[in-house]
């Protein structure tokens, strides 16, 4: 097979170098012709005789140089005309030399250098566009054997990205696609044709169209579109039985290369999200760059993506630290094989291990530490106060702790909503950790900075994938109450502010990100169950459970006595936090842990209570009792 390749790549670039011989001598015997009316006098056509070998080797070999021979002429860009404009120029230039300095210009017109130049362009280029212009005009849309099944495409969105959609299709002729055109709303585009497809109308205009062109698919081919454009576009595609996918958004298009393997379904994320995140990333290199970094739950939904993201910033070293064996072992071959250049230390290990802690604090050196290790299960929490206590809290003070005695730079800790006016044990010992950790800044050297955030989409354990089992097992589709709001974001988007505010924080900040609107779980459930292909309460039921355990019907991200402060970055804001003294947190902080030790679940409810006035589990009750009654 090798050998069958490099047979026709030789055979290839023979043909290549005829046909641009060919051309050269062509443009010279051309530019007379013109230059004298078609008529060339005898005594010129010696003259031609003795120029044509120096021209074609002087702009072969110019051609060889800028790589006019290794490409194929089907894909031709505008690079490759640039690389073109930039051989034939020189090629020229290097001709007019040998002309003046051999020949004297004797018997060489000045227009003829001229016309010589021009007319090798418009050959050289010429054929290469012509050859993929008839491709894509006459390809064959079906391959052999095929059915007349075409799908028929439209695109929404005649930008960079859906015309990048649009070339590659016509360009792959395994792609059983037929494009219909275009559809924008941008009134300067209307009517206008890209890749030799017309737009067709606007949005407004969408399911006239699907039913005129008979339209099987919908491509939504816009990077920076919202939940709600994403939404709109959906709802015209299934009001017409339309098949619909999308484009990944520019959050996921790091590099910003179109690929039509980019296509997928449209998800939750997709109909959820929102404008999407612009970060400084000038600032996060700064504080990342060359450092050592550890993560903590390296492993987990969150720990897992902010290492993702970590390590494109170029760290001198990425330590993981995890105490779940084969979640490590996946993140750590992803990223080794990834990012081979950047060394990437596995550590299984206990945040709640003092000497373990401390050891890897001692030996790894770490400079900037993300803290995303937690219990955060809420009704697991509600069963197992102690557990909750010693992971969230102990397990916390312990970390802080160290990156305090071991000079770490930065100490980002990942928090949650969950923490204000807590009716919880998840959040109040998050709230304690929080408190821990503000309280430490103001004696220590390391900037301890805390993020807090709600619930992140597609996690780990979250309702997401909980929906997906239900609804592939026909359902029923189980919801705690019908009136239940949450706070949502995404993986990526929770991260990349993890790291941004990481950048910003001085040391003491409580930072809150912008999480939109709350979703109601009802309306993520029916969406799901549609984006299923499925219809709510027909093909698939909802049903309503009550509030679980620690749950209540809503969740906030300020207490009553934190205001808020703006922050150069319009998606991030610091909350103005109230903090006990660090002695007297350590004090009820040794009490409540050591009641976790010995299970005194009476202590531990007290101390919880103790450290965090507004816990009010009592009310969780109430809501439970409530949603029970109803």
């Amino acid at each position: 097979m090798d050998k069958h390749i490099q047979r026709m790549q030789r055979y290839r670039l023979v043909i290549t170098f005829a046909l641009t011989t060919l051309i050269i001598v062509a443009s010279l015997l051309l530019a007379y012709a013109v230059r004298f009316d078609l008529t060339i006098p005898p005594m010129y056509r010696g003259r031609i005789a003795e120029l044509l070998p120096a021209v074609v080797v002087i702009k072969l070999s110019t051609f060889w140089f800028f790589g006019a021979f290794r490409g194929w002429w089907r894909y031709v860009s505008m690079p490759d005309l640039v690389q073109i404009v930039k051989a034939n120029l020189l090629g020229s230039l290097i001709f007019v030399v040998y002309a003046v300095l051999v020949y004297r210009l004797n018997l060489i017109p000045r227009s003829v250098l001229v016309l010589d130049g021009i007319f090798c362009f418009l050959l050289v280029g010429g054929i290469r566009f012509a050859t993929r212009a008839i491709r894509e005009a006459y390809r064959p849309w079906r391959q052999p054997g095929s059915t007349d099944k075409t799908k028929r495409v439209l695109v929404v969105g005649a930008g960079d990205a859906g015309q990048m959609i649009a070339r590659e299709i016509r360009q792959n002729t395994h792609l059983d696609i037929n494009l219909v055109g275009f559809v924008d709303d941008d009134p300067a585009k209307r009517q206008a044709l890209f890749q030799g497809l017309k737009v067709l109308g606007t949005q407004h205009d969408l399911e006239a169209l699907v039913v005129a062109h008979k339209i099987d698919e919908v491509v939504i081919a816009i990077p920076s579109a919202t939940g709600k454009e994403i939404r709109s576009i959906v709802n015209h595609c299934r009001n017409k039985k339309c098949q619909f996918k999308v484009l990944p958004g520019v959050g996921e298009l790091i590099d910003g290369r179109v690929t039509v393997q980019q296509i997928r379904q449209v998800d939750l994320n997709d109909l959820l999200g929102r404008e999407p995140i612009h970060l400084d990333c000038k600032d996060i290199q700064n504080y990342v760059s060359g450092k050592r970094v550890l993560v903590t739950g390296a492993g987990g939904s969150i720990g897992s993506e902010i290492c993702r993201q970590v390590v494109r910033f170029n760290p001198s070293k990425l330590i993981l630290f995890e105490n779940a064996e084969t979640p490590l072992f996946m993140i750590e071959r992803q990223l080794a094989n990834e990012f081979k250049n950047i060394p990437i230390v596995p550590v299984i290990g206990d945040i709640r291990n003092r000497s373990r802690v401390d050891v890897i604090f001692d030996q790894q050196q770490p400079q900037v530490v993300f803290h995303a290790a937690a219990y955060k299960h809420v009704p697991l929490m509600e069963m197992n106060p102690a557990e909750a206590v010693n992971n969230n809290v102990q397990g916390t003070v312990l970390l802080a702790d160290a990156a305090d005695y071991y000079g770490v730079e930065k100490f980002v800790m990942v928090s949650t909503d969950k923490a204000v006016r807590p009716t919880n044990v998840m959040g109040t010992t998050k709230r304690i950790a929080e408190m821990y950790v503000q309280s430490l800044n103001k004696r220590s050297k390391t900037a301890f900075i805390t993020t807090r955030f709600g619930n992140v989409l597609g996690s780990n354990g979250s309702v997401i994938p909980t929906f997906k089992q239900q609804i592939a097992a026909g359902g029923p589709v189980t919801v705690t109450h019908p009136e239940v709001t949450r706070f949502f974001m995404t993986i990526p988007e929770a991260t990349q502010l993890v790291l941004q505010a990481g950048s910003m924080g001085q040391g003491g900040e409580v930072y809150l990100f912008d999480m939109g609107e709350p979703v109601q779980i009802k309306s993520l459930a029916e969406e799901m169950i549609r984006l299923s292909g499925l219809v709510p309460y027909e093909d698939v039921d909802i049903v309503y459970i009550g509030l679980r355990p620690g749950e209540k019907l809503y969740e906030e991200l300020l207490l009553d006595d934190e205001g808020v402060l703006p922050t150069p970055h319009k998606k991030i804001c610091i909350a103005r936090s109230v903090t006990p003294s660090h002695d007297q947190l350590v004090k009820q902080i040794a009490q409540l842990v050591e009641s976790a030790k010995i299970l005194d679940y009476g202590a531990v409810g007290q101390g919880l209570k103790q450290l965090v006035p507004e816990y009010s589990p009592a009310l969780n009750k109430k809501m439970q009792t409530d949603n029970t009654a109803t």
